[in-house]
């Protein structure tokens, strides 16, 4: 169904572990505006292009309507990072968001770059209300230049989560995830957990960095983290007041996205 609508999904463009486990929940990650990103961070399997080609006008309509037939019940929408669009593909997936509004008890989530911090473009999303607005920050701030493309950065992207939860129109729930494993310390990724808690996210996600490949584009794995240590991180992250922790070497920024509401942490018929 995903080749012949030419929709693309991140379980796939991203080499993600669990897509069997979540596939079979009847959750799915779809990546819209196209497979190719503006930028080229080095922990990513996801194809990069300065002049990706234009945005299919009809997605949002088709992203439905494949959500519809295959019966999902809780779908997670990211996408690429379109830098040379004048709003960052902000109106793209609010669009997409306003069309699977229409069916009947689908939570849904959106994975979103940054869009350079930019408050309208933020203001955008959160008018389209989604259920949750999703935010990587990737890695502790001294490993952020290494790690992410240079036109990323740790303080914007905190700004985007701040704004997103914060934003009147909105109050929606917000979520962020970090990888480790790639030589950060201890200390640093609880800086890093305080920084998003500062910044109002309520859902984190806490996974090993697994490289995509051999090329030397992609940074090799610094360490393997033991799962007690994994352990320690999801105690932490409560005891700093996160709603929801999911922490584990095979944890992605999706996997098992609809958990908080299925434990009724977070109630699908009303924001914070």
């Amino acid at each position: 169904m995903l080749k012949s609508l030419k929709l693309h999904s991140v379980c796939q463009s991203a080499h993600c572990p669990n897509r069997s486990e979540c596939w079979a929940a009847r959750t799915a990650s779809f990546m819209v505006m196209g497979e190719y990103c503006t930028r080229a961070c080095r922990f990513c399997a996801v194809k990069t292009l300065a002049r990706p080609p234009p945005l299919d006008g009809n997605e949002p309509e088709k992203l439905a309507g494949a959500v519809a037939s295959l019966g999902l019940k809780y779908v997670v929408i990211t996408s690429v990072t379109r830098d040379d669009l004048p709003d960052q593909g902000a109106g793209h997936i609010a669009q997409c968001v306003l069309s699977l509004r229409k069916i009947p008890g689908l939570i849904i989530e959106t994975l979103v770059p940054d869009f350079k911090a930019d408050e309208n473009a933020i203001r955008t999303l959160v008018l389209a209300n989604p259920h949750v607005i999703s935010h990587n920050i990737e890695t502790v701030e001294r490993l952020t230049p290494l790690v992410r493309d240079r036109r990323a950065g740790y303080r914007q992207s905190l700004e985007t989560l701040r704004l997103a939860h914060a934003l009147p129109e909105g109050r929606i729930i917000t979520k962020s995830g970090l990888m480790v494993g790639f030589g950060e310390t201890k200390g640093e990724v609880e800086r890093a957990m305080r920084d998003l808690r500062s910044a109002g996210v309520e859902i984190l996600t806490v996974g090993q960095y697994l490289a995509p490949s051999k090329s030397a584009r992609h940074l090799p794995v610094s360490e393997y983290v033991e799962p007690s240590r994994f352990a320690e991180y999801e105690k932490l992250g409560y005891s700093l007041g996160f709603r929801h922790v999911a922490s584990g070497p095979f944890v992605r920024s999706s996997y098992r996205a609809s958990e908080p509401f299925m434990r009724g942490i977070f109630q699908t018929g009303a924001r914070r």
